[in-house]
């Protein structure tokens, strides 16, 4: 049979879906070659590089959904700021979230310090700000990078690795599947930015406005890329209608992509038969 590899890309919760599509792995009995991820896709890459099983990063996830006392206690423990900022109107920075906390307050403990400790090979995407393209690791500390990778602008403080100041790969490359050509007969990618199904006319608060825009670039990016050079194939899990930061829809959104397990099993069972 052939090897696939799997890239999983940026959107915010409704990166939850790629949990459906390693559960469709898991149940095929198949695992890829290599995997890429940007943003959510990277944590959640990191979890399945790490060996845990689809079912077992769902049930991570939704402990947090529906534990929002604690949820909430662990989002203030991951705070960038003080409230001294705050009080000294420094409102940026005592509002901004500490990647590397918000990671190790959230990320399950079978995900290791070092990318060398992962039972599957992993590039992490993130961006470097000032020099205004892709950094990518694949070696060397995996929290580092992973809190780079999700740095989203605004809402989570700049990583600083090796004298670069990082933010959100999805700023670069919001679904990183062309890192990923060479090593594996079939490239799959999944996009879960989504495609607006309804039209709206409220208008939306500062923080939404910020990351639908970020949502539009990304999704231009995206779009040139598969006029570019598309994958193997490319899985869209129905995930449009939740918003960047509905964590707390966890188990709605999950439900939503788990239809899109029949077509990652009939699709890339056809590929890899091929």
């Amino acid at each position: 049979m052939k090897t696939f590899a799997l890239a999983l890309g940026g959107g915010g919760a409704r990166g939850l879906a790629h949990i459906a599509v390693i559960e469709a792995l898991d149940e095929m009995g198949i695992k890829p070659a290599a995997i890429a991820g940007t943003s959510i896709g990277a944590l959640i890459g990191a979890a399945y590089a790490a060996g845990m099983r689809g079912k077992d990063i769902r049930h991570h996830v939704i402990g947090f959904a529906h534990n929002r006392p604690e949820t909430v206690r662990r989002l203030l423990a991951a705070r960038a700021g003080t409230f001294a900022q705050l009080f000294a109107g420094a409102f940026g920075e005592a509002t901004q979230v500490n990647a590397e906390k918000l990671c190790a307050q959230f990320l399950p403990p079978q995900i290791p310090a070092d990318f060398a400790a992962l039972a599957i090979p992993l590039t992490v995407v993130a961006t470097d700000l000032y020099r205004r393209r892709e950094a990518l690791f694949s070696t060397g500390e995996l929290m580092p990078a992973l809190a780079a990778s999700i740095a989203i602008p605004g809402l989570v403080r700049p990583v600083t690795i090796d004298g670069r100041v990082l933010v959100d790969g999805g700023a670069t490359n919001p679904l990183p599947f062309d890192r990923l050509r060479g090593l594996a007969d079939v490239i799959v990618a999944v996009d879960v930015f989504g495609v607006p199904t309804a039209e709206r006319a409220d208008l939306p608060g500062a923080w939404e406005c910020v990351f639908t825009t970020l949502l539009i670039m990304g999704g231009a990016i995206v779009a040139a890329k598969l006029d570019h050079a598309a994958p193997d194939l490319l899985i869209r899990p129905n995930v449009a209608l939740f918003r960047t930061l509905d964590f707390y829809q966890a188990s709605a959104i999950l439900r939503a992509a788990d239809a899109v397990k029949a077509e990652v099993k009939e699709q890339l069972g056809a590929l890899l038969a091929a």
